[in-house]
């Protein structure tokens, strides 16, 4: 055990933890003022459900011992309750295993949020709730032993333990969530907004951010647990640490100018929105390629995402779906660019030592990145798709038209974030009886 190590991952979990609340104010920055509370409960309630249930089955389902040798699911059973991981002789490579099970806990929470954006004014709640919690259970969890489960050997070189096909079987490079993070909530996020349907009035009245300083501080309180997002994945204090944090901070630097550019050329001005979407692009982007490219591969990566994903997401005008923040046109997109560059610009020169094919290493890795992405897309928006049919079918998912209308603050959490003066509710005042209404106005022309 190295304390070094287990201090950077120690950190690198309350970092990510961080990003959460993050979302929460990327997020709620971009709704209208009467959903903004809404939009902060439903990342707050991630972490409630998605924390019980790694600590119950997740971690297990994610990390333990594989059913069957296929590479497909861990054994839920196997540390049910974290109990058996007290002990001070379990570690995972240099660091307490228990402090691996807290890092990947906050991967789960965030993906879980992050799918919230996409559906946003419209969702009740409970519903979200208790999609949260099977999503977790049925796509999350297995697509995470999928993509982040790796063999264990003994001292000869002979598996003991068999880890998720991604991982193993492929050898898919996804360094810290691309897929199992980005793809999978992106494309969890389309079948969601095709089962809730639009929003009332969209897209003639698509709503406007009603507080863009907070999406600018979501975004930024975003990057800074992002350093912890990707070179925390190195699980060490070491050189693939920092390669990650650098190229984190050049992609993302890249992907928010790349969106910018687009928006001056396409619309004649660069706005403060774009370049808070263009960081969390770079963010996605970066996050799968962070060990595999140099500086300048990451420049190139990001430039290239930020610039796609800004013209991506007119995309639901166009086909038709209220993705209400984008969620399919920055996680999903940016999640498939990041991924598929891999194949492209991954270079032997970074800690993951493999070559693409802008550096002579043919279409080997290409196929690999594509192949990967393409399984857990589709089985996330397959699953996902009947997981929210089953939820609408059984205690329904939608608020109702009236409740839209109010406001969805109002209507599920009965408060507002905003008070002018006036502690009543729209609800009430809308009630309001004509008799009173005309007391007040003839007391105001006294």
């Amino acid at each position: 055990m190295n304390s070094g190590d287990t201090a950077w991952v120690l950190m690198s979990a309350a970092l990510v933890l961080l990003m959460t609340p993050g979302l929460a104010f990327f997020y709620g920055g971009m709704v209208r003022s009467r959903g903004v509370l809404n939009m902060l409960m439903m990342s707050l309630g991630s972490i409630g459900v998605v924390g019980v249930l790694w600590v119950l089955i997740g971690y297990s389902t994610a990390f333990g011992s594989d059913i069957g040798g296929v590479g497909l699911l861990g054994n839920p059973a196997e540390f049910f309750g974290l109990s058996s991981l007290l002990a001070g002789d379990q570690v995972s490579g240099s660091i307490p295993t228990l402090a691996f099970v807290g890092f990947q806990a906050m991967f789960a929470i965030i993906t879980v949020a992050l799918i919230s954006g996409a559906i946003a004014d419209r969702a009740r709640f409970g519903p979200w709730l208790l999609f949260a919690g099977l999503w977790a259970v049925v796509v999350y969890f297995p697509v995470a032993h999928w993509v982040f489960a790796f063999d264990t050997e003994d001292d000869a070189g002979n598996v003991t333990a068999v880890g998720g096909w991604i991982a193993n079987r492929l050898a898919a490079i996804d360094f810290a969530g691309g897929t199992a993070v980005h793809i999978n909530a992106g494309a969890a996020a389309l079948a969601l907004v095709l089962v809730l349907g639009k929003r009332k009035g969209w897209p003639k009245d698509p709503g406007k951010p009603h507080n863009l300083p907070f999406v600018v501080l979501g975004a930024g309180l975003l990057w800074f647990g992002w350093f912890g997002f990707n070179a925390g994945s190195a699980l060490a204090a070491n050189t693939t640490a920092a390669v990650t944090l650098v190229n984190t901070l050049v992609a993302t630097s890249a992907a928010m100018l790349g969106w910018l550019l687009v928006e001056r050329i396409r619309d004649g001005h660069a706005t403060t929105l774009g370049a808070a979407s263009g960081i969390v692009a770079g963010l996605v982007a970066i996050t799968p390629a962070c060990s595999s490219v140099t500086p300048l591969g990451a420049i190139a990566v990001g430039a290239i995402t930020g610039a796609v994903c800004a013209l991506a997401v007119s995309l639901k005008y166009r086909f038709g779906y209220d993705d209400s923040l984008d969620v399919v046109g920055v996680h999903l997109v940016g999640g498939l660019l990041g991924t598929l560059l891999i194949g492209l610009f991954a270079s032997s020169a970074a800690p993951a030592g493999v070559d693409g094919l802008f550096y002579g290493g043919g279409f080997d890795q290409l196929w690999r990145q594509a192949v990967g992405a393409v399984a857990v897309l589709a089985y996330s928006f397959v699953v996902s798709l009947v997981l929210a049919l089953l939820v609408k079918a059984v205690v329904g998912f939608r608020l109702s038209a009236e409740d839209e209308a109010v406001g969805i603050d109002e209507t599920e959490h009965a408060e507002t974030a905003y008070h002018f003066g006036d502690d009543r509710s729209a609800r009430r005042r809308s009630a309001a009886p004509a008799d009173e209404v005309e007391r007040k106005l003839e007391g105001s022309r006294a």
